[in-house]
């Protein structure tokens, strides 16, 4: 195994130097820090990041759930983002916008890709068995404009690019927690879910979401994170579009749930691989 430099010396050491010494303690360069850096030979998906927080980038939880449960199924993963100005900067200890800030959405993912991210520019279908989008507001508010034009919302190019190239060479798509509203924008007719259309006493405290998904001519499906008398984890399969959605975190539940039903989702899709 790798010898590390250091703990004080990883702390320390900047630009140049940093990487001297990353390069040097991993043979196989800084993706060798990436998870298990480990070669599969499953389905190829690709992973798509809107930044790093959920209030304004990708819901960390939700993206590492998704990575998780694609290592355990086998899958070769690469991280994508687009390279773009986030729509604004949330200080997440006070839920509140830092004025003064702005953060670029491709270097905030790599936060979460440990480094090992690409342009959002470079996916294309040809490399890739299936994508996912997990949620977060970075995905109402990097991705599209759903967050401030609700029905009316566009959708970043590259976005609608790989959702229709994907929808187009019949690859299965998955999408979590508000994520689900890109797909019902730019592929027409699709069936997706958020989760509830009430809610109920704000377990659901983004219920209105279905009611704009309806608007934006998709179907939606009433779904829950958990049934109220088994522990069954559920994600909605669109198998006419291969799109496969589960509410995540637009329900107030328990992470182990939210985990659970991701779950369910990335073993639809990669199921829907053939692989």
């Amino acid at each position: 195994p790798p010898v590390l430099p250091p703990p004080s010396a990883m702390l320390t050491a900047r630009g140049p130097a940093l990487c001297t010494a990353l390069r040097r303690a991993a043979p196989g360069g800084l993706a060798a820090f990436h998870s298990s850096a480990r070669r599969c030979r499953g389905a190829r998906v690709a992973v798509v990041l809107s930044g790093c927080g959920v209030y304004d980038g990708t819901e960390i939880h939700e993206a590492s759930a998704v990575l998780v449960h694609l290592s355990r199924g086998g899958a070769e993963v690469q991280m994508y983002a687009p390279d773009v100005p986030q729509m604004h900067v949330i200080d997440h200890s006070k839920g509140q916008p830092a004025e003064a800030e702005s953060r670029n959405v491709l270097v905030e993912s790599a936060r979460i890709a440990r480094g090992k991210i690409a342009s959002l520019a470079k996916l294309t279908t040809a490399d890739h068995d299936a994508v996912i989008f997990p949620g977060g507001f970075g995905a109402a508010k990097n991705l599209s404009t759903f967050a401030v034009d609700g029905k009316d919302c566009k959708v970043n190019r590259e976005v609608e690019r790989v959702l229709k190239d994907f929808h187009k060479a019949g690859k299965p798509i998955g999408l979590c927690c508000i994520s689900p509203v890109l797909a019902a924008k730019v592929l027409s007719g699709a069936e997706v879910t958020v989760g509830h259309e009430e809610e109920e006493g704000g377990k659901w405290p983004y219920a209105g979401t279905a009611g704009a998904i309806k608007e934006l001519g998709a179907k939606h499906s009433p779904a829950s994170v958990v049934f109220s008398l088994t522990p069954f984890h559920e994600a909605h399969v669109d198998t006419k579009n291969k799109v496969v959605t589960t509410p995540a975190f637009m329900c107030e539940t328990a992470l182990h749930h939210i985990f659970d039903g991701i779950g369910a989702m990335v073993k639809n899709v990669l199921k829907l691989t053939g692989k």
